[in-house]
């Protein structure tokens, strides 16, 4: 296990490190706001339709193998943004970016789960949640420390070491026995949404909500940091942005440690509060620019987000049946990962009409309006049911 939590830790880093390199690929490439919009994006874009075909893909052909060409698209991206000179290899690099982490996060957590016993379900996940949210936060911290500080080749070295780092997690992956065995190969293989019908209004009305609304609440966090190092902390330090990012994702990683309370729909409850009151905060800071709100913001968030997001995981890996498991998985992770596109468009479309300020104010109302939604959800018979599904499969796992 310790092995593909490794292989979860290093993609997740490899996920959020360009962050920090947006503006200097800005400055070095000549790109207008609409083309690094775009560069952020399409990312995005390619993800998605990788995540939902992925783990259909795994079943058929072996989830092992599958997780490989993820860590491999990886590599094949980070060297591309060592090699770029023109912008259409920055955007190849961002595209083989997206399918590589899609094609892993599409199969990865259920290989996970076949290499645990069965007890081991619950920890796995927990785990493997902790691992995603840290890593998101430490690869924006990497890069930014070493522009700020390590003056050589800017564009370029920091890939170097995340192309290091890649390679370690492929080791390490290849090194897992494939305990997969091949199954329906003949299956026809389609990009769809792919959820039991049993449990799919649990699923959408409550675990891929909460998904969503934790990915969208931080990702207008991270795209308000850059603004926020300049006008809150009034500092043009590139690895500042890295290390708020390392607090609000690496936090929310750590949070996750606190075993209160243990029970998931409660744990969703808790953290979306705390995500939604983490938020505003961070708006009112930016208007105030008051340093002590913004550090509490993103803390309380950084709780909330880790919460929700963990207890959610959890929810979609215990719900549907073992067979179920890795289509309901990737579409968990498409619907939350849906929710960075959110923001990006959002604030793009609304600063057509008005600020950035009240853009995001409006962005926050719209999600405020999800959370009561989802809070509300919450109490609803079937939904307190997931609970009960919980403790019954930890009694049976420990009889």
């Amino acid at each position: 296990m310790k092995r593909m939590l490794w292989a979860f830790f290093i993609m997740a880093i490899g996920a959020t490190f360009p962050s920090p390199l947006f503006p200097l690929f800005q400055e070095q490439f000549l790109l207008s706001n609409l083309e690094i919009t775009l560069l952020f994006a399409i990312y995005a874009v390619f993800l998605l339709p990788t995540l939902l075909v992925a783990g259909q893909i795994g079943i058929i052909y072996g989830l092992k193998k599958l997780t490989m060409i993820g860590i491999v698209a990886s590599i094949i991206s980070a060297i591309l943004f060592i090699t770029s000179n023109h912008s259409w290899q920055l955007y190849l690099s961002r595209i083989l970016e997206g399918i590589g982490f899609g094609i892993f996060m599409g199969t990865a957590t259920t290989l996970l789960l076949k290499q645990c016993s069965k007890e081991m379900t619950t920890k796995a996940l927990t785990l493997s949640s902790m691992g995603i949210m840290v890593g998101f936060g430490v690869g924006p911290t990497i890069s930014g420390l070493i522009i700020q500080y390590f003056h050589f080749q800017q564009l370029r070295f920091p890939f170097v070491i995340l192309t290091v780092l890649l390679i370690s997690a492929a080791i390490s992956l290849w090194s897992i026995p494939d305990k997969h065995l091949l199954e329906n190969k003949k299956e026809a293989i389609q990009i769809k949404i792919s959820v039991p019908i049993n449990i799919r209004f649990v699923f959408w009305s409550f675990i891929a909500l909460t998904g969503f609304i934790v990915f969208s609440l931080n990702g207008i966090v991270l795209s308000l940091i850059p603004s926020y190092v300049k006008s809150v902390l009034h500092t043009s330090n590139l690895s500042v942005s890295g290390l708020l990012i390392l607090l609000l994702l690496g936090g929310g990683g750590i949070a996750q440690r606190i075993s209160w309370p243990k029970l998931p729909v409660i744990r969703v409850r808790i953290g979306i509060v705390l995500l939604l009151i983490g938020a505003w905060f961070m708006i009112f800071a930016g208007e105030t620019t008051n340093i002590v709100l913004l550090w509490m913001g993103i803390l309380i968030q950084a709780i909330g987000g880790g919460w929700a997001f963990q207890a959610s995981l959890q929810l979609a890996g215990i719900t549907p049946k073992p067979e179920d498991r890795s289509r309901v998985i990737s579409t968990y992770y498409s619907a939350s990962y849906s929710g960075f596109i959110f923001p990006i468009v959002g604030v793009g479309l609304l600063n057509l009409f008005f600020d950035l300020y009240y853009s995001l104010m409006i962005l926050n109302m719209v999600a405020t309006v999800i959370v009561i939604m989802l809070f509300g959800l919450s109490f609803k018979n079937s939904i307190l049911k997931l609970d009960y599904l919980n403790m019954k499969e930890k009694g049976r796992r420990i009889s």
